[in-house]
């Protein structure tokens, strides 16, 4: 593994222009940071298949969220945030490591781990004197070759361990996927189903549900594990923040609730917020408010600790919803859902607050993308990312600091299942190769192009009035695509 000295260089005002080109970023260069200016604290908080309508401050006509409503009044709103897949595992990659997962080879859920030589963000930071956790769920590894674990872990699993004390993080309280977000560990003998479940009454009435909590020292945790799942995880995450203050360290806190991943179960005090609802949906309502709970939790805590002020807070979700148009998530009226390229797959809600840069009440229509949290983040800190990096994300530092308005230079690109597509500062072109039944694509090939912001809910193909638009489109998704594959060929070769 690379030294700090190589995998980690301080910019200097000479480096300026480089780093604004590997970070594909136009326009004037923001000056460095004083070098006496405290170093932010980081918070990465996402949720699991949120959908981009799952939340009071954007219209839901059910949902009480009113520390999401809370933060967003207090931050900036991105009201075109993107994850970097249409599914959970490529996602979680792109936050960690600024880059497209066909770039490290996860391309679906369940699929792949984190390459030995990629650089993580944990690296990085824990490079530069951060402490570094992750909380909840990782899904890009393995975190047991010992015994069987959830969904691959144990022996047969053994080539994909890469648990999050092998990416950077000192401190970890990880599961390897989903649990259920109420008795993470258990589920009920008499459970019927996989979309939810009232909780068991009491723990004879219960089994494991077969996935575990782990720590840094690959220990399997169960201690203060019942009850809602996400205080179990904030449980762990704020002796974390409490331990950084104190000993006046940054620290890089990436918290992935559960919520609401199925199965979805909520506890009474929650259900009861939702008792005209069907069981599904009071149970799905019930563990997204019992999760803004615990943003606000988390919220209280840095002003507790007097580190608000610096402590740049991030929220999006990992993907849209899961299930039919009749399942309880919500798009807005956004077309697709988990796993489709189309809006409704992959705009999730995105907010970050840093009182100390970001204006509160703001809201922008510039695009941002899971892939920029390394970019922008390097960028804070004055500091190039390794060698040979190719970044599929920029910094959105001129954003977070008034730029409503700055246009992306380079579309967001995007590849999963058969389907491609490209977003730039208006226009979306998604391409569906078809094929056969396991395809998520089946059926006739379609390109297609939509004026996202006249059309934001993709009714009206426009690419025949555009041709040379989809070409430059399709060309500029094309050679991504074969940049992609020589970065994964390069980490298969390490």
């Amino acid at each position: 593994m690379p030294g700090p000295e190589t995998a980690v260089r301080t910019r200097t005002v000479g480096r300026l222009s480089r780093l604004s080109c590997l970070l594909v970023v136009t326009g004037p260069v923001l000056a460095a940071p004083a070098a006496d200016a405290p170093r932010p604290n980081v918070i990465l908080v996402m949720a699991d298949d949120q959908g981009w309508g799952d939340t009071g401050y954007n219209g839901h006509p059910h949902l009480k969220t009113p520390h999401l409503d809370r933060m967003a009044a207090d931050g900036l709103v991105f009201r075109r945030w993107y994850a970097g897949a249409p599914v959970c595992s490529p996602t979680r990659g792109s936050c960690l490591t600024g880059r497209h997962p066909y770039r490290y080879g996860i391309v679906t859920a369940n699929r792949g781990h984190l390459p030995r030589r990629e650089r993580t963000l944990a690296e990085l930071l824990s490079n530069r004197g951060y402490r570094t956790g992750h909380f909840g769920k990782w899904h890009v590894g393995t975190l047991t070759t010992e015994i069987q674990d959830s969904n691959r872990g144990g022996p047969r699993g053994k080539r994909h361990f890469s648990p999050p004390w092998k990416n950077g993080f000192q401190v970890c309280f990880s599961t390897e996927a989903k649990v259920p977000t109420w008795d993470p560990l258990l589920k009920p003998k008499t459970a019927r189903g996989r979309r939810w479940w009232n909780p068991a009454r009491d723990p004879s009435d219960a089994v494991p549900y077969g996935t575990r909590y782990w720590n840094q020292l690959g220990q399997s945790i169960t201690e203060n594990t019942r009850g809602d799942d996400s205080r179990v995880i904030m449980d762990r995450a704020v002796p974390f923040i409490e331990d950084a203050a104190r000993n006046k360290s940054p620290f890089l806190a990436v918290i992935w609730f559960h919520a609401p991943h199925l199965p979805v179960v909520a506890g009474p005090k929650y259900t009861a917020l939702y008792a005209d609802h069907p069981d599904y949906h009071r149970h799905y309502y019930g563990c997204i408010t019992a999760l803004d709970e615990q943003v606000g939790r988390l919220r209280a805590t840095l002003q507790r600790l007097g580190i608000a002020r610096n402590t740049m807070l991030w929220y999006s979700a990992d993907n849209g919803p899961e299930g039919n148009d009749k399942a309880p998530g919500r798009t807005r009226g956004l077309r697709g859902r988990k796993r489709s390229l189309y809006e409704g797959g992959i705009r999730v809600p995105g907010i970050v607050t840093w009182p100390a840069v970001v204006q509160a009440g703001q809201t922008t229509d510039s695009p941002g993308v899971t892939s920029d949290y390394l970019p922008t983040i390097l960028d804070v800190l004055g500091v190039l990312p390794p060698r040979k990096f190719t970044p599929d994300g920029i910094s959105l530092l001129p954003v977070l600091r008034g730029q409503r308005n700055r246009k992306r230079p380079q579309p967001i690109l995007f590849e999963s299942a058969g389907q491609t597509a490209a977003i730039d500062n208006r226009f979306k072109l998604v391409h569906r190769s078809g094929g056969g039944k396991k395809n998520k694509t089946a059926g006739k090939a379609t390109t297609e192009l939509f004026d996202l912001l006249a059309d934001p809910h993709e009714t009206t193909n426009v690419a025949a009035d555009h041709p040379r638009l989809v070409k430059e489109l399709s060309a500029k998704i094309h050679t991504w695509q074969t940049s992609c594959r020589a970065s994964a060929a390069r980490n298969a070769a390490r």
